[in-house]
């Protein structure tokens, strides 16, 4: 992807479709309608995957929770979603089994437990051997001794399957942009344009040179996340439902703090329900779920949400004192879910909805991570609909369009390929990053090691020089953030890591794009307070 070549074709060239919006839902879209014929663009105003769509727990999973709420629609298109987004991208989308304990004083008996995810299973088709196992208290324990054994009375074993949210949604992009979609990040629509009263464009401005400029499309689509209503009130269209942002916020801590053996997802007890989930060197832990009100744009960890999941953590696993301290990272999300009168935000629908202006512009708002490419279908087939059924297009055609170049069949090839990496990375004293490689790039880590074998000096800044390469070369790379929070993961599950290699990384970014003193001190400035606003509360 070339951001300069996108800027000039958004300029010069008119538009079936514009989407704005970079994160999972305008990602999914983009690569509907290009895929279906579209002549399709895609603009966020910060990078890729910036706001929901990098905050996420990071799962595709079928949301158990919401049977409580009979919201069987929901359960049943994203739990038989998880299958289709994995067989798409089997190394990003990774078969994990959830440990569920039960307690005698808090969440739901044994018999209902058992009940629900049976149908649970069944509403998402969930294959026999995957199907949910009911565990002894016995057998509980012994899946995971770090478990508190007072009061737990038994358990079950369940499939889910981890993911990263920002990989995956600029893997999607990437995909898009092979099907012919045009691609810009940090590139924000300032104002619509209208002709009779319809929407045909957007007034633009590029956010790297300060450039100012028209977009012109006969359809424009609003993927904003959270930021949906705020395009809403420039088109003079917020009436009627409207958004209600949620805030979830996850800690990271080392893995020996809380060496669980196993993904677990475990009652709090005061209605909510949390996961643990190791990942590399790290677990993490998540998620709070409370009202907000703040600035979109500022959404920050707080005291208080930290101090709720240590409390939760600690009266679940025995010996557990974790400590503010020990937290070693931490984000915060919003969800931007649609408002219910008199609805806790727990208790708020996750399912998502399309607005239609008067103006013509489509707003989706509401969904989940696991339903993007259900969302994005519906949307385009209403953009089709709208403007272009005379042209005969075809019907989606994602649930057969593998993400990244070279993909993977299944899961075992996946395997096999980890195995044989592994083998060449420890050339190079590098075979503790294979997980980490495989499920971030796939095949793509061929690219990656060719990269390392050309570097030269400390092994872990070539592996770190590649990576960087490897995103300036295909992944519309803009800044030094781009790469060490939403392209690698790096200032949420290897923050040493990335205090590490900050410095070199500055040096070569500040090579790559010419940066003069004050954008290199700019540069260093956004990362020194993301890792500021990340470990203290």
């Amino acid at each position: 992807m070339n951001r300069e070549a996108s800027l000039e074709k958004l300029k010069s060239e008119s538009l079936d479709l514009l989407i704005i919006g970079g994160g999972i839902t305008g990602a999914g879209i983009a690569l509907d309608a290009a895929s279906r014929g579209l002549k399709t663009a895609l603009i966020e105003k910060k990078d890729f995957a910036y706001g929901t769509s990098s905050r996420s727990t990071k799962l595709i999973h079928g949301g158990l929770r919401y049977l409580k709420q009979l919201e069987f629609g929901l359960v049943k298109e994203v739990g038989s979603e998880r299958a289709v987004v994995h067989q798409l991208a089997p190394h990003l989308v990774i078969p994990e089994k959830m440990l569920l304990p039960l307690y005698e004083k808090r969440g739901l008996g044994s018999v209902l437990t058992s009940v629900g995810l049976k149908l649970y299973d069944w509403l998402a088709g969930v294959k026999p051997e995957d199907q949910r196992k009911m565990l002894t208290r016995k057998q509980t324990l012994s899946r995971e001794p770090l478990l508190n054994p007072q009061d737990v009375k038994g358990g079950a074993i369940y499939a889910e399957y981890r993911t990263d949210d920002a990989r995956l949604t600029i893997e999607i992009i990437k995909t898009a942009s092979v099907h012919k979609a045009t691609i810009a990040n940090y590139c924000e629509a300032t104002d619509f344009i209208y002709e009779n009263g319809k929407v045909t464009g957007v007034k633009a401005i590029d956010h790297v040179s300060g450039g100012a400029f028209e977009i012109h499309a006969a359809m424009v689509v609003n993927a904003a996340g959270p930021w949906v209503d705020t395009l809403r009130e420039k088109d003079k269209s917020k009436t009627g439902k409207k958004l209600h942002l949620t805030k979830g916020v996850h800690i990271v801590v080392p893995r020996e703090k809380l060496p669980v053996t196993q993904a677990i997802y475990f009652d709090v007890g005061d209605g909510r329900m949390i996961f643990a989930i190791p990942r590399g060197r790290t677990t993490y832990i998540g998620t709070t779920d409370t009202n907000y009100a703040g600035l979109i744009d500022g959404v920050h960890t707080e005291k208080e949400d930290v101090e709720y999941l240590l409390r939760a953590v600690n009266q679940t696993f025995i010996n557990s004192q974790l400590k503010s301290e020990d937290v070693e990272s931490s984000w915060a999300g919003l969800r931007p879910l649609i408002h219910e009168e008199g609805k806790s935000a727990s208790e708020l629908s996750r399912k998502d909805e399309i607005f239609e202006s008067p103006s013509g512009l489509i707003s989706i708002a509401g969904g989940k991570l696991t339903g993007y490419r259900k969302m994005a279908e519906r949307v385009v087939d209403l953009v089709v609909e709208k403007k272009f059924e005379e042209r005969k297009l075809l019907s989606c055609l994602t649930r057969s369009i593998k993400l990244t170049r070279a993909s993977f069949k299944n899961v075992d090839e996946v395997r096999r390929y980890r195995n044989e990496t592994e083998k060449r990375l420890k050339v190079f004293q590098l075979g503790d990053y294979t997980d980490y490689l495989v499920s971030t790039y796939g095949q793509q880590t061929e690219e990656i090691i060719s990269l390392i074998e050309k570097g030269s000096s400390d092994n872990e800044w070539r592996l770190t020089m590649a990576e960087l390469d490897f995103c300036l070369e295909n992944e519309m790379l803009v800044s030094a953030s781009d790469f060490l929070v939403r392209r690698t993961g790096m200032l949420y599950f290897d923050l040493p890591r990335a205090k590490r290699v900050f410095e070199p990384v500055m040096d070569e970014l500040t090579r790559h794009f010419r940066w003069n003193e004050s954008q290199r001190e700019d540069q260093g400035n956004e990362i020194q307070r993301l890792i500021q606003e990340a470990s203290s509360y």
